[in-house]
């Protein structure tokens, strides 16, 4: 199997999809396939599963993020009609940031969604969010797990070896695209580790997010341990394919 590329896409807050046409095409290039966030950081968005159908009108494979924070049974239903009428198959099944403004629903979870989507489709293909932590038995029912975003491939590697499963696991790896952003990432997710050494590095040169990103995608793919990575590029998905183009 090849070792796949799954880039994340940056959703509209506003209905405007110029910006995501451009990503696609642009990350296209490197791009296995593309993970699209549900009202990632707990802000409104373009729904994921209209942004997922974009995809596959210009040509691409898709894979629409789906939380439980959002949505009641119901709610559940009509988004995976609306998928199946889009010809959408593929779903990432998360638990979803602390909202913004409202409030977060209690009638689904990321298990009971796997469970659902599994009644309602054979075709769908579920995938669940892994924590760098021992894994949930339930999650081994998903087709695919994407692990949490990490800065050390050897904490990555050290997961996958005492987490063996016999499905795609990709790692998650993040393009640190400033100073601020680095800041604004500690404190949205406090058990992240940011290494000291690369914020400096971030803060003294623009690239050097992008480079340690890339550097971190060969280093997962040498290692032999994951099916593939996934790469949010944040803002710098145009520095981000020049840099990977012809190399993966």
């Amino acid at each position: 199997m090849p070792f796949e590329l799954v880039c994340e896409i940056e959703p509209p807050t506003k209905p405007d999809l110029k910006r995501v046409r451009h990503q696609i095409g642009t990350l296209s290039q490197v791009a296995h396939s593309f993970l699209i966030p549900d009202n990632h950081i707990g802000r409104a968005t373009v729904s994921s599963v209209a942004v997922a159908h974009e995809v596959e009108a210009m040509g691409g494979r898709s894979i629409a993020c789906l939380n439980s924070r959002d949505r009641n049974l119901l709610g559940f239903h009509r988004d995976l009609l609306t998928a199946a009428a889009y010809g959408v198959d593929q779903f990432l099944f998360v638990h979803g940031d602390k909202p913004a403004s409202g409030s977060r629903t209690s009638d689904l979870t990321v298990r009971s969604m796997i469970e659902e989507a599994r009644g309602f489709s054979p075709a769908f293909r579920v995938g669940a969010a892994a924590g760098l932590r021992p894994l949930p038995a339930w999650k081994r029912a998903a087709d695919f797990l994407f692990a949490q975003v990490s800065f050390s491939v050897e904490a990555q590697v050290r997961w996958r070896e005492a987490n063996q499963v016999d499905v795609p696991v990709y790692a998650g790896v993040m393009v640190l695209a400033s100073e601020r952003h680095a800041r604004t990432l500690a404190a949205a997710i406090p058990d992240i580790a940011l290494p000291g050494e690369l914020v400096e590095r971030v803060a003294a040169d623009r690239m050097a997010g992008v480079d340690a990103a890339c550097e971190q995608v060969f280093a997962l793919r040498d290692s032999g341990a994951f099916d593939g990575v996934h790469l949010i590029p944040v803002s710098r998905y145009r520095d981000v394919e020049s840099r990977l183009a012809g190399a993966l």
